[in-house]
């Protein structure tokens, strides 16, 4: 369990893809004012993550709320609730969908307006012009990204990339900048106009979340960022998309 500001920490866990190559999950903590923890996501905990995020939050007790952002982040929804039982629980329509006896509160995450349940702590954003959930369900792009307001970190499931050397390459290779998802072309809606409201949505992403330092990305790593570098990379992912967004345009045209 890693610390990254003052109340905000990042678990780092396992998934390996095929039972062999791990590309890695995660899931954040983050305090409140009242003293009171929200988890995002959930993922496997070893016996030292949990020993650690049982002790951060007295045993369990002072966990207030889970929240499940990414609609294909199914796999330890369960266990987590099993982990918090009196925490409340909340999820996409995806989550609900799936595990229907689970006591899930208020509506889907990704319908969640400006004055949703945690609008103290976080700023969240859903990516426009793509489906929430695609009928082929290989394809992971979007999700509600959630940004601290207090620390201005980034918790983000597959919708922004970090490409990291899996294992101990990771140690060795370099980071690479924010990546829009190698799948976009799959989420994109099937009509006029998809293209371009996906691309407004990542620019007003850049712009409006432009001092954030730090992204905690599912699949690969933490990146820390200079001043400037999120609105760079964001903006920089977009121009790397651009032949995508092209071509559904001139499709849909």
């Amino acid at each position: 369990m890693q610390k990254l500001a003052e109340n905000f920490w990042n678990i780092r866990g396992t998934y390996r893809v095929g039972g062999v190559l791990d590309i890695g999950t995660h899931m954040s903590v983050v305090q409140g004012g009242d003293g009171c923890f929200v988890l995002i996501d959930g993922c496997a905990l070893d016996e030292g993550g949990r020993e650690a995020l049982m002790a951060l939050t007295s045993n369990g007790e002072r966990v207030a709320a889970v929240v499940h952002v990414h609609p294909f982040h199914t796999l330890h929804v369960e266990a987590t609730h099993r982990l918090f039982p009196s925490a409340k629980l909340h999820g996409t329509a995806r989550h609900r969908r799936l595990a229907p006896s689970l006591p899930w509160s208020e509506a889907p995450v990704e319908e969640w307006g400006p004055d949703h349940p945690f609008a103290d702590l976080f700023d969240l954003s859903v990516p426009d012009g793509v489906q929430f959930t695609c009928p082929d369900e290989r394809v992971h792009v979007a999700s509600v990204l959630v940004r601290h307001r207090q620390s201005g970190i980034v918790h983000v499931d597959d919708t922004l990339n970090v490409m990291a050397g899996p294992g101990v390459l990771r140690r060795l290779l370099p980071q690479s900048s924010l990546r829009m998802h190698p799948m976009l072309r799959h989420a994109l809606k099937p009509e006029a106009g998809a293209a371009d409201a996906y691309a407004a949505w990542a620019r007003g992403l850049a712009a409006h979340w432009a001092d954030t330092r730090t992204v905690c990305a599912a699949h690969s790593a933490v990146r820390h960022l200079p001043a400037g570098g999120f609105t760079r990379e964001v903006e920089g992912a977009l121009d790397r998309v651009s032949r995508t967004l092209d071509r559904h345009r001139a499709r849909y045209a």
